[in-house]
């Protein structure tokens, strides 16, 4: 490839759609641009460097070393410039502060609180992209990142917002069936339980296993029910239509509400079960975006919710060791 001595910045745009959708298509109907356009802006870009910045496969673009390191300089470059035009605006026009985090976090703990954020930072408008796939923080743009991972692997300089403790859940119908008792962990076998198989490698999170731990492993449940997000889980056990493990305090919300009750009651030194939750929730900002005003506020916010909430977090009990069997 010939290269240029003036680099066609110009040209910026349409490469940083096409690199971070992977997809000249997707691109051009984002910039409101032909396909065409998109992969001559491409091509020029190349042309002016002198290297590929994509690998073109059949159906599919993937990025080269030289492209994903201008991927980063471009995302850099743009959203300084977005922001700078955000400022010469007005101080008084609406921020766009980028959130992500997975799916449940979003809809069972951040959303119902998210207005208590907007009334104190009304100028500041909140885009939540919840997905269970990692997101790349600098490639799609976004602000601030809450991750569910172990202390060991926390992203640097995050905050830690609350750790996890698992236990079971259902609505109070399901409690004052009389016709199915659910007064120790033994009567699970009355019970339909609810499961969630999105998240792999988390055993605390799996009935197998917080059973074991009370010596019932060979306990057969009326039924089972299996979800691929945790929410959709827990619409369920409000539902009444079993058991769930819930995670605390990320439902301490529909807890207090009166939404959830723990079924079992703490009678003389209740234990608790192996394969307790080594994980936490933790706030981290995007590269570049850590010094904006708007998400430090954010992440403060969220850090002092997080610290109330658990303050005013409710008492629930774990099953009580008289209801626990021993494997002969």
């Amino acid at each position: 490839m010939k290269r240029s001595e003036n680099l066609p910045l110009d040209l910026l745009a349409g490469f940083e759609a096409a690199a971070r959708h992977l997809s000249f298509t997707k691109a051009a109907a984002e910039l409101y641009l032909t396909q065409s356009a998109i992969s001559r802006q491409v091509q020029g870009l190349e042309q002016a460097l002198g290297v590929p910045l994509f690998q073109r496969r059949h159906r599919a673009l993937l990025l080269t070393d030289a492209g994903q390191h201008l991927l980063q300089t471009a995302t850099a470059v743009l959203r300084q410039v977005q922001d700078t035009a955000r400022q010469i605006r007005g101080a008084g026009a609406a921020r766009m502060l980028t959130v992500t985090t997975t799916a449940s976090f979003a809809s069972l703990w951040l959303i119902p609180r998210l207005r208590a954020f907007r009334d104190k930072y009304p100028g500041v408008d909140v885009r939540i992209s919840a997905t269970n796939e990692l997101m790349d923080l600098v490639r799609d743009r976004i602000d601030v990142a809450v991750r569910y991972s172990p202390p060991s692997r926390a992203p640097a300089q995050s905050v830690q917002l609350f750790g996890e403790e698992v236990a079971p859940l259902c609505s109070p119908a399901l409690l004052r069936d009389k016709a199915r008792p659910l007064r120790v962990p033994a009567d699970l076998q009355h019970h339909v339980l609810l499961h969630d198989d999105w998240t792999p490698g988390t055993p605390w999170l799996e009935w197998s296993n917080w059973l074991a731990s009370y010596g019932l492993e060979d306990l057969k449940p009326a039924g089972d029910l299996r979800f691929s997000h945790y929410d959709q889980m827990i619409q369920a056990a409000m539902d009444g239509q079993g058991v769930a493990l819930g995670r605390l305090p990320l439902l301490s919300r529909l807890i207090r509400g009166g939404r959830l009750v723990a079924p079992f009651e703490r009678a003389g030194g209740g234990v608790q079960p192996e394969g307790s939750s080594m994980r936490a929730f933790y706030a981290v900002a995007a590269p570049g975006a850590a010094s904006r005003p708007d998400v430090r506020d954010f992440i403060a916010w969220l850090a002092e919710t997080a610290k109330a909430d658990s303050a005013s977090r409710p008492d629930v009990p774990l099953p009580a060791v008289s209801g626990k069997k021993k494997k002969k």
